[in-house]
């Protein structure tokens, strides 16, 4: 007997041995059988989804969880376009917090909308006594008041309290890390809202960073988290690659750096597991810290990578002698440069050709990277949504020429280059459909058409979140697809996005969404 049967709906299976199906099976946890293989057997439960259509669940590659959960309690200033105002709410935030002397965090802050960064001089106006961290949207920089600076070695950059990579990083170790128990809270809100939007498994994309961790102990939440029902989908931590530390491995290993106890990419379960390592080259577009290869247009200078490129190098190359996927933040094309080099000599050193490694964002890559990553088998983990709702900075940006290089589709699977669709919240909106309209479209949200020789098919979109996402977190064998014997994680959406128009797609209802063939109770 099954334990349930989808029955008249249109299922996308993303399997092209059998694309279209009217029914699904599913016992413990799996797809059994499609059609007439499941139509005439007894079910406990059979779900009428009245016409709906059927996709198998989202998967973003390429997140962060417990960074999105805490965000959406923390006070924000986005959408304030006057310093005045940001004062206000900082301050209000400030007033709300009591005990003198505490840490105030802020969230929401991009200084586009503002025209100028803030300045410690002004944030010191308004911090009656302390300490604030004003956290930019990009993830890469922050601004601090001179409570901070005073704590801070006097020699370390910053732009009047703007702190931007490694002197951000240096602020935030400032800070006790959260607990445990609060940042598994974040995590379970932050799931609720990519279940909402039809993502049944995720990536983590870095836990214990300088950057963007944010407890030593960061693992531990997760696994919190799911042991209090607070992970109702599939999620894969990254770990950061400043975890790694020099090791005492016999020699016939040739591991210099690694984990406690060997760790690496493929621990855990079904639900849990550990991923890739993540290296960070370079910054964020956003805050003008991506390393391009030339100057910002109106700009006297090209970004920053995170360290000195040999350094960074050394790291990507034990990191794969060590046996670890490799996920490489790299957002300018000369960032790009420095992770394609390292790829290319950890390969010649020790060739793993399974290894799938990824490059983050892959945001500018000039036509004759696209060769190298096709060579080197290295999958684009992209974030479409940046362009849909930065594009027309990104462009003016980068320049005319360039502008056509950013967040590519297309030609990155002309190239056969596997195009892995991701949405790296909080930094934006993380809407797979929505995503997969810019794909289609290219249009940001002025109706400004960005690079339209990348557009793709919306079923090359499709793939992107769901066969290409499983690939890329080695997750082939169970999801991305409604195949007998996988997972029955599927998200059921309001119309087809293969028969509306592409301007509609990121409007689709979603109607529901299944994790091993159960739909989790509303929160």
């Amino acid at each position: 007997m099954l334990c349930t049967r989808l029955t008249n709906a249109r299922f996308l299976t993303m399997d092209p041995d059998r694309p279209v199906a009217h029914d699904l099976g599913v016992w413990r946890g799996r797809i059994v059988g499609l059609d007439e293989a499941v139509t005439s057997l007894p079910a406990r439960e059979v779900v009428d989804l009245q016409g709906a259509t059927v996709l198998p669940g989202f998967i973003d590659a390429h997140v962060h969880l417990a960074w999105t959960g805490l965000k959406q309690t923390t006070p924000s200033i986005a959408g304030r376009t006057r310093i005045d105002d940001v004062l206000a709410v900082v301050e209000q935030a400030v007033v709300q917090k009591g005990s003198p002397g505490a840490w105030v965090s802020i969230a929401g802050y991009d200084q586009r909308a503002l025209g100028r960064h803030l300045t410690a001089a002004e944030l010191d106006k308004v911090s009656h006594g302390h300490k604030l961290y004003v956290t930019h949207d990009s993830g890469h920089g922050c601004v601090v008041n001179s409570a901070v600076l005073d704590l801070l070695p006097a020699d370390l950059p910053h732009d009047n309290g703007f702190l931007a990579e490694g002197a951000m990083g240096a602020a935030r170790a400032l800070r006790l890390p959260y607990s445990q128990e609060e940042l598994a809270q974040a995590i379970g809100r932050a799931t609720r809202t990519c279940l909402d939007e039809g993502v049944t498994a995720c990536a983590e994309a870095g836990i214990g960073s300088t950057l963007l961790g944010h407890s030593p102990v960061e693992l531990g939440a997760y696994q919190l988290a799911r042991e209090n029902g607070l992970l109702p989908l599939r999620v894969q931590l990254m770990v950061s690659a400043d975890r790694l530390h020099t090791v005492a491995a016999h020699e016939a290993d040739g591991i210099p750096r690694a984990l406690d106890l060997g760790l690496r990419t493929g621990f855990g379960d079904d639900r849990l597991s550990v991923g890739a390592l993540k290296v960070f080259t370079d910054g964020g577009m956003m805050a003008r810290t991506a390393a391009l290869s030339s100057p910002y247009e109106g700009l006297d200078h090209a970004g920053q990578l995170q360290d000195d490129p040999d350094v960074l190098a050394d790291t990507i190359v034990d990191g794969h002698l060590a046996g670890w996927q490799l996920a490489v933040h790299a957002i300018g094309d000369r960032a790009a440069d420095v992770a394609l080099d390292a790829l290319e000599r950890a390969q010649r050193l020790r060739p793993r050709p399974g290894a799938r490694h990824r490059v983050e964002h892959a945001g500018l890559i000039r036509p004759d990277q696209l060769p190298r990553f096709a060579r080197l088998g290295v999958s684009a983990v992209v974030q479409p949504n940046f362009l849909r709702y930065f594009g027309d900075d990104y462009a003016a940006i980068t320049g005319e020429d360039r502008a056509a290089w950013l967040y590519r589709g297309r030609a990155f699977l002309d190239h056969g280059i596997t195009l892995v669709g991701s949405s790296d919240r909080p930094v934006t909106d993380g809407s797979p459909l929505r995503a997969v309209q810019f794909m289609v479209e290219r249009s940001s949200g002025s109706g400004r058409t960005i690079g339209p020789d990348e557009g793709i098919t919306v079923e090359e979109a499709l793939r992107a979140y769901t066969v290409a996402g499983a690939f890329a977190c080695h997750w082939e064998d169970d999801l991305g697809s409604l195949t007998p014997g996988k997972r029955a994680d599927l998200v059921v959406l309001g119309d087809d996005p293969r028969r509306v128009d592409p301007s509609r797609i990121g409007d689709i209802e979603v109607v529901a969404t299944y994790v091993d063939g159960r739909a989790p109770a509303r929160w």
